[in-house]
């Protein structure tokens, strides 16, 4: 009986052991992304709630944004940030930066809109179609300084509510904490927040997008490579052990 027979069973083991392997290979890289994903993301964001609307209709109040970890040195105008400043009442604000130090920040040209160094610049982000602000204003920023606005212009309590301060309403850059990449929660308005293309044309442009995709990425293939893995070991245990029972017996003569 032979060496034939058992030698079917030799390669049946050799097979089992391959699809073990590979399924714990898939799992195992699976893992190190996922939680490697989710790492990156916690030392990369911070998580905020946005508790007014003064930033619609970008981010609604209790939203649930993600925010960069980034010093203030690497913002650019049109970024949401999220900044304190004992000025402004010393706890987190959710706002965008129209302006940077050395900027001529005015409002508004005979279109209603505002221009930066007399450029004039089309915020399509607004909540509403009328005036870039109900108030006009022409404000130089100081250098080292941020000035800020919400996007729902009629409500919002920003830089223009402390024109009258030292700064001119501007905060410093040292205050911002992050900048804000995307709205996490609910999870039906979860979405990015897109650069605007309208302050592109400025010197320094705008800021380049941050890990939040990729990261993303990694956590979604860790996930997948994981389930997959898991699977992959039994069902193919399964179609080999099938094959094996359908097996015509072979009667070895000596």
């Amino acid at each position: 009986m032979s060496s034939q027979i058992m030698g079917a069973r030799h390669g049946n083991g050799g097979h089992g052991r391959l699809h073990n392997y590979l399924s714990g290979l898939a799992v195992a890289l699976g893992c190190v992304l996922f939680l490697g994903g989710f790492a990156w993301g916690a030392v990369e964001y911070q998580p905020y709630t946005v508790p007014t609307d003064s930033m619609q209709p970008t981010i609604n109040p209790g939203d649930r944004v993600l925010a960069q970890r980034i010093g203030g040195s690497a913002v650019h105008r049109g970024d949401v940030v999220v900044f304190d400043d004992p000025t402004w009442g010393n706890i987190p604000m959710v706002k965008r930066v129209v302006g940077v130090g050395g900027d001529k920040v005015a409002c508004c040209d005979r279109q209603g809109r505002l221009t930066i160094n007399g450029i004039p610049v089309e915020e399509l982000y607004l909540h509403s179609s009328g005036p870039a602000s109900p108030v006009g204003f022409t404000v130089t920023v100081p250098q080292g300084q941020l000035f800020m606005m919400g996007d729902n212009r009629p409500v919002s309590d920003d830089s223009r509510a402390h024109l009258t301060n030292g700064d001119h309403g501007a905060v410093p850059r040292s205050d911002v904490h992050g900048r804000v990449d995307a709205i996490a929660w609910p999870l039906s308005r979860g979405k990015a927040i897109q650069r605007p293309a309208s302050f592109v044309a400025l010197p320094g442009g705008i800021s380049r997008p941050g890990p939040l995709v990729p990261l993303l990425w990694a956590a979604a293939t860790g996930a997948i490579l994981i389930i997959g893995g898991a699977a992959y070991g039994p069902l193919a245990q399964g179609r080999s052990s099938r094959g094996n029972r359908h097996r015509v017996p072979v009667t070895v003569r000596p």
